[in-house]
């Protein structure tokens, strides 16, 4: 069955893609929460007169994430925690603080757009976060962790 997707959707593809999926998936799950449409010929007609509508603003909000990327390549961040005297962190450092920091230096990030390599950050020392400012534009910020 081919979809169109109304939003992003991980693992499946972006908004406005059409993309093939297993029946049940798409009539149970994906067409009645609303996440995407069925794909028959005049969805796909307005699909298209769509996307034409939608390149030129597409390609300046590309520009606009290409230019952030070029100001937060090589920022580094410094996130303060608490910690135990062996430095470990009491809790866990996440997207969330992450985020805070980057708005603080005056990057409009949202922390959903933020991904960190490691699963849980437990000790203190230097690590990568990707931040994904646009489907083709990402970068990665270096923070490092230290005790407060």
């Amino acid at each position: 069955m081919d979809v169109i997707l109304k939003q992003d959707l991980p693992n499946l593809g972006h908004i406005d893609d059409v993309v093939t999926v297993k029946d049940g998936y798409g009539r149970n799950y994906l067409i009645p929460q609303g996440m995407a449409i069925l794909a028959t010929p005049s969805a796909r007609k307005m699909h298209a007169e769509n996307q034409k509508q939608r390149a030129h603003k597409e390609e300046k909000i590309r520009e606009e994430a290409a230019a952030l990327q070029a100001k937060m390549e090589g920022t580094k961040l410094t996130i303060g925690a608490k910690t135990s005297s062996t430095g470990k962190i009491f809790g866990s450092v996440n997207t969330i603080q992450i985020a805070e920091s980057l708005n603080k230096l005056g990057f409009e990030v949202d922390r959903k757009q933020i991904s960190i390599k490691e699963d849980i950050i437990k000790e203190v020392g230097v690590y990568t976060a990707t931040v994904k400012l646009h489907k083709d534009v990402k970068v990665d910020i270096e923070f490092e962790i230290v005790s407060e």
